[in-house]
């Protein structure tokens, strides 16, 4: 443990799981336990109970260790920006209301026995057992278990997208495939094919979890690495274009929808699923139902936006969805949304590349500029770590305008 934080022992037993889980996050700083003693790992190994290590990290992180066991790292995997640390072997949770949750059920997890894993029948047996192997029998298990599991709708396309790209690539039976077919497909993607880290990222994660819970075969994809994360800045519009873009659309509809996105710093996916109740005029705010993560929040509403609003249901009397689609039983979709955001830019005759998200990393920009703190600027986006909201002071002007180039200094330079 010399080369990472020490992390405090808590021993996960059948009756005190839920004492230890309410005391996981005010563990005192101690000298940390061993780790991956043999008994833990025997433990894990057999399927029984592991210990687990959980200490605070600090203010905004939660450190959590244990041996590996696929059912408890499947719980961890659940938590948005878990990530794990694989020289000092732990994982780091941002201190949020998902984490503390997903500690408590890893403690009483830990404290059962592994639950029991399907036997998968041996290739060579599979045509005597009548067992079916062809790639749609396993998109569709695959999407069942994504459905059951309550994963987004976004989510359950990808990993499908990802999952029939993999099993038209390989030219062998998908239950064949061991750790170096992973690797040589991922390795033809990234080479051959360029595809974005993005893309590469989340080919990872869904062949992961294929192989994991569909196939029960998690050692083909435990060892392939995660591609390093691109470390982009986003792109903010100045306040004079984001005024010219919100100015040049004539549309109420439209205004609206521009206005309520900006000035409140809603995704796409959250701005066009808002209903006319979610809406409080009184304490000026907008609630803002399953956001990322499927959580709930709210946001502000500001008094020209809620003018915006107020001349549009004027004009065109939604009734349930704010913004409907052309059925008025479902909300308008975000492509639709994405497309009135790039026309208003074209005609506002702005040059930077602007979408949806533009202007909400606009919105959290401007805010921090004028002297938001930024833990309020985290509550009002919706992220779970104040690691992600703090991007935003590569891109503020707040203090680099104190700075003056030393260009600008020296007055002997024509």
């Amino acid at each position: 443990m010399a080369d990472g934080p020490h992390i405090s022992s808590i021993q996960a037993t059948s009756a005190g799981a839920d004492a230890s889980a309410s005391s996981a996050l005010q563990v005192p700083r101690q000298e940390a336990q061993p780790s991956r003693g043999s008994e833990g790992e025997s433990n894990a190994e057999n399927g029984g109970p592991v210990p687990v290590q959980v200490r605070n990290g600090g203010a905004n992180e939660i450190l959590v260790r244990f041996p590996d066991r696929s059912d408890l790292t499947d719980l961890i995997r659940e938590v948005p920006d878990a990530k794990w640390h694989r020289k000092q072997r732990y994982w780091s949770l941002p201190m949020s209301p998902e984490a503390r949750e997903a500690v408590r059920a890893l403690l009483f997890a830990a404290s059962q026995p592994a639950p029991a894993q399907a036997v998968v029948t041996p290739v060579a047996d599979a045509a005597d057992a009548g067992i079916d192997h062809t790639p749609d029998v396993w998109i569709g298990k695959l999407t069942e278990e994504l459905v059951l599991r309550r994963y987004s709708g976004r989510t359950l396309k990808a990993y499908v997208h990802h999952a029939r790209t993999f099993l038209r690539h390989i030219e062998m039976p998908v239950i064949q495939c061991r750790a170096e077919h992973v690797r040589a497909y991922l390795l033809h993607r990234a080479d051959q094919d360029e595809v974005s880290t993005s893309y590469h990222s989340q080919a990872v994660s869904a062949l992961r979890f294929f192989f994991t819970h569909i196939l029960y075969n998690p050692d083909a994809v435990r060892v392939i690495p995660r591609p390093k994360r691109d470390r982009r800045l986003p792109t903010v519009l100045g306040r004079n274009d984001a005024r010219r873009i919100l100015g040049a659309l004539e549309n109420p509809k439209h205004r609206a929808l521009l206005m309520l996105m900006y000035s409140a710093g809603l995704r796409v996916g959250e701005v066009v699923r808002i209903r006319i109740e979610d809406l409080d005029a009184e304490r000026k705010l907008i609630r803002v139902r399953g956001g990322k993560g499927r959580k709930d929040r709210y946001t502000l509403l500001s008094d020209r936006a809620l003018d915006a609003v107020r001349e549009y249901i004027a004009e065109y009397g939604p009734t349930t969805w704010l913004f409907p689609g052309e059925r008025p039983s479902r909300p308008i979709a975000s492509r639709t949304a994405q497309k009135i955001v790039e026309n208003a830019r074209e005609r506002a005759g702005v040059k930077i590349h602007t979408s949806a998200h533009t202007l909400r990393h606009s919105f959290a920009t401007h805010l921090l500029e004028a002297g938001t703190d930024l833990r309020y600027i985290q509550e009002l986006l919706g992220h779970a770590s104040p690691k992600t909201t703090q991007i935003y002071t590569h891109v503020s002007r707040r203090d680099l305008v104190r700075i003056q180039s030393p260009l600008d200094q020296d007055d002997r330079i024509d």
